[in-house]
């Protein structure tokens, strides 16, 4: 039996999501924001990611506890961008070094080909991040640039990293522009 499952986002998962990206913006710099959303913003947030078809998971614990979360958003928000995402995966402490990202980043790298995106970018904040790094690597990522001193936070300046991973058939054919997300942004 599997320590926990994967499996699609829900509304009431908000506050659980809150709560774990609170942490990260509290103590660490997997992301540059300095204050933590309120609940309200977090609720705006997920919506914004899900009504228009990113896909959004968790991983859970066999009581139902979430452990983690992954999701795939737009890399920039220009139509060109848009056979583009994005990744991001935040896990609570007690989740961390157990397996949990690394299965968190399979499936939404599966979940991003099945939609007909070709290219998952991560922009991973400190080059001093290697758990993130190491994962993205171990994924299939290549390491494609380092923005040198491009956020402060905790009194110090910080790295961002850049890693880029060939989603289908990447750029070696056509995408369907009638299908998503093709269809999005007007497209």
């Amino acid at each position: 039996m599997s320590a926990h499952t994967i499996r699609p986002a829900r509304p009431e998962d908000v506050p659980a999501l809150r709560d774990i990206y609170e942490e990260a913006v509290l103590n660490g710099t997997a992301t540059y924001e300095l204050v933590p959303p309120d609940l309200a913003e977090m609720r705006a947030r997920f919506a914004a990611i899900t009504d228009v078809g990113y896909p959004f998971i968790v991983a859970e614990d066999h009581h139902g506890t979430v452990l983690g979360y992954a999701y795939a958003s737009a890399f920039r928000h220009r139509p060109a961008y848009r056979w583009s995402v994005e990744d991001s995966i935040y896990l609570a402490p007690e989740a961390r070094g157990r397996g949990i990202g690394r299965d968190l980043l399979t499936r939404l790298v599966e979940l991003c080909s099945e939609s007909g995106f070709r290219q998952m970018i991560a922009v991973i904040g400190g080059a001093d991040n290697e758990a993130s790094i190491r994962v993205h690597r171990r994924a299939g990522f290549r390491m494609i640039g380092t923005f040198e001193g491009s956020g402060f936070k905790f009194g110090r300046w910080i790295d961002t990293v850049l890693m880029q991973m060939q989603l289908g058939d990447g750029k070696t054919s056509l995408p369907d522009e009638t299908a998503f997300p093709g269809t999005l942004y007007g497209g």
